[in-house]
């Protein structure tokens, strides 16, 4: 299955410029449509990019910028709603379910029948947070098309890399703050590097064996917050004091964090927290998936400012 030309939904953001700069580099045409292309310029010099203004959440316009391309990817995701209901608020169905429901017609209705769909490691439409619940609805969606269509869903624990909004938050705080107030320090994760999920959404684009599949993403060790933020301290140099919080004064840390008018935490971030985004058991990983452990990359983006931190992205560059 030759794929020449993508539509890529969501691809402005932070996964999505890893893909875009995969799919450039093997000659592969990428629409990205964006709300305000004045925002997204750097994608638009790469050879082969075109990001036309377009409302993704218009099944029209969404069949229409399908038409003459032979995949689509849908990377379109929130963290944060303007409100809360359960099992989730009306902007957590608009991009999680209601979108992937458009999506499918649309492909259907321009005859592009490979489709390849970001959902996230512990989605079920029980969890207990609005995000896992919305995400695991739209990946039943997704998954329910595959007698029609070529789909492939991926499963991505929390993602680090250049650009995040993870470890570099953590980054930014620990570096301005002479205390860092950790709620949920319990919680476990096992970071997967955006680099490996770009290739592996990539690499499944032809791959015929990808077909009807679901697959987790995650990295190849497990750590608990308080681990992730201890090492993001040591990188960063800083000496700032972890502050435990229970329970009760995290979720008002988080509520307070969640009116900001660009919230870095939300009440329900900590309810996604409450499931540990860890594969234990069944772990079903992509063809040859080999992921890259944090250790070898938060160096080279995190403590950039530090001489250890430089010293380690010239050993990293250098394969040492």
């Amino acid at each position: 299955m030759a794929i020449k030309k993508v539509l890529l939904l969501g691809g402005s953001g932070f996964i999505g410029t890893y893909i875009v700069n995969r799919l450039s580099q093997r000659g592969i045409e990428v629409t990205v449509p964006t709300r305000r292309r004045e925002r997204t310029k750097a994608l638009i010099i790469q050879p082969g990019v075109e990001m036309p203004e377009a409302n993704i959440h218009c099944e029209k316009t969404l069949t229409e910028l399908m038409r003459g391309h032979d995949a689509v990817i849908n990377l379109v995701g929130i963290l944060h709603s303007s409100d809360v209901q359960f099992p989730y608020s009306s902007d957590f169905a608009r991009a999680h379910v209601e979108l992937p429901k458009k999506i499918v017609a649309a492909c259907k209705a321009s005859g592009v029948r490979r489709l390849v769909h970001m959902s996230a490691l512990k989605a079920d439409p029980k969890a207990p947070s609005e995000y896992l619940a919305s995400k695991g609805d739209g990946e039943a969606i997704i998954l329910a098309a595959r007698n029609e269509l070529d789909v492939t869903v991926f499963r991505p624990s929390v993602i680090f890399g250049l650009g995040d909004s993870f470890l570099s938050m953590f980054a930014s705080v620990l570096k301005k703050l002479p205390f860092f107030p950790l709620g949920y320090g319990h919680a476990r994760f096992q970071p997967v590097w955006a680099a490996d999920v770009a290739d592996a959404f990539v690499e499944s684009l032809s791959n015929e064996a990808t077909f009807g599949q679901v697959y987790d993403l995650a990295g190849p060790k497990v750590y608990t917050l308080r681990e992730l933020v201890d090492y993001t301290a040591k990188l960063t140099g800083s000496n700032a004091k972890i502050i435990p919080l229970p329970e009760g004064l995290a979720y008002l840390q988080a509520g307070l964090m969640w009116l900001a008018p660009q919230p870095l935490m939300s009440p329900d971030n900590l309810r996604s927290m409450q499931v540990d985004s860890v594969c234990e058991g069944t772990f079903n990983p992509p063809p040859n998936w080999r992921p890259t452990a944090l250790e070898a990359i938060a160096p080279t983006y995190i403590a950039l400012n530090t001489p250890k931190g430089k010293l380690d992205s010239f050993r990293y560059r250098a394969g040492r």
